[in-house]
């Protein structure tokens, strides 16, 4: 397939575009509620904008009430998200959650999905354990107890943790903590007894939680998929959240160079613009090239997960791991471009290199995913 969008998917490109250029914009969204200290770090009114947009059900199947798109169609939104740094349960709500959610009875479906689609509900999923991202290893137990289950342990950097009206959690169900089986995954709702949160504001202002589960009950109707074989939804939902994150890594990388470039046509010294500067032209062409190769591998990961290819996984770690080297790059290079400034809060370059340091570790970081490419290429 072609490594560029079709008419409609460039449709729903312009549309994200303006949108988030509009109403998610750096002024009046993350420095706002950034400014304000906001418990949940976004703006649910954005949020419902979302919904009327039609975003948030782009991969709900149609029959469920979403618009059956494919991380394609995601991945458009996301890098709008990424280019404006718009803070919103985007990522977490309608591709991780939304892709678990697939794989749940009809119940839990006409529980949680209409909430999220209408923009009224949040989600998040609670899979890290530790300071990085390592989920070949469940730490956290479900028990059997009764009908359902008892949950305990905790979980790690659960971005919106303290603000999800729902939280999908891993945990272990039977095996030892490192097996590939006896995993299963819960849906975890925000009024259950025995579960605690530790806010932490993280470096690009997103709000996580460090989560506890001190003996949650749940019922049978909590689990997604199979008891001990949520292994298998766990890398769905691992697979479409990192083809997410690169996605949105784009859209940092070419916010960061487009503020670069324009004030590279800006900015004078020693009575010349600095973009006539042979040496800075040479940099900037680098990093143009860069964020296109980066935007490709992205669109063909999104699109080998959208065809069901059994090459996507091993794409989704190539995006990962290309998206953060690209996207380091273009921050790095904004920031020094733009001189003393570019480390002021004044000027907007800093928060673009904010968020690509968190987007780096969500999900996992370039070399967990480098790893994972030479292990699945056969190294």
């Amino acid at each position: 397939m072609p490594l560029y969008h079709d008419e409609d998917q460039a449709m729903l490109a312009e549309s994200a575009s303006q949108f988030m250029a509009d109403q998610g914009n750096i002024k009046d969204q993350l420095r706002h509620w950034r400014d304000r200290e906001c418990k949940d770090g976004f703006g649910h009114a954005l949020w419902k904008q979302f919904a009327e947009m039609g975003f948030t059900g782009i991969l709900v199947d149609e029959d469920d009430g979403g618009l059956g798109m494919g991380h394609v169609e995601a991945g458009i939104v996301l890098e709008q998200i990424g280019r404006n740094l718009t803070p919103s349960p985007f990522l977490t709500s309608s591709v991780l959650a939304a892709t678990a959610l697939k794989h749940a009875g009809d119940d839990a479906k006409g529980r949680w999905l209409p909430g999220m689609i209408e923009g009224e509900k949040v989600y998040a999923v609670a899979i890290d354990e530790g300071a990085k991202h390592r989920p070949e290893t469940i730490r956290t137990k479900a028990e059997k107890s009764g009908n359902g289950f008892r949950l305990s342990g905790k979980k790690d950097f659960v971005i919106h943790g303290a603000s999800a009206d729902m939280m999908i959690v891993a945990a272990r169900t039977s095996g030892s903590d490192g097996d590939a089986d006896g995993v299963t995954l819960f849906a975890v709702p925000r009024d259950a007894a025995g579960m605690t949160h530790d806010a932490v504001r993280l470096v690009d202002s997103s709000m996580t939680t460090h989560t506890k589960f001190d003996g949650v009950e749940l019922d049978g109707d909590a689990v997604i998929g199979e008891v001990d074989g949520g292994r298998e939804v766990l890398n769905a939902m691992l697979a479409a959240g990192r083809v997410g994150v690169a996605a949105e890594g784009v859209g940092v990388a070419q916010g960061a160079m487009d503020m670069t470039v324009d004030y590279l046509k800006q900015r004078k010294q020693f009575g010349r613009l600095i973009g006539e500067f042979q040496a800075l032209q040479h940099r900037a062409a680098h990093l143009y090239s860069e964020v296109e190769i980066a935007r490709a591998v992205t669109i063909k990961a999104a699109q080998l997960l959208d065809g069901g290819s059994e090459k996507a996984d091993l794409m989704t770690s190539v995006a990962k791991a290309k998206v953060a080297k690209a996207a380091g790059l273009a921050v790095r290079e904004g920031v020094q471009m733009h001189g003393g400034i570019g480390m002021t809060d004044e000027y907007d370059i800093g928060l673009y290199m904010k968020r690509d340091r968190a987007l780096q570790e969500f999900l996992g970081d370039q070399y967990y995913h480098a790893g994972r490419v030479a292990e699945l290429s056969g190294y």
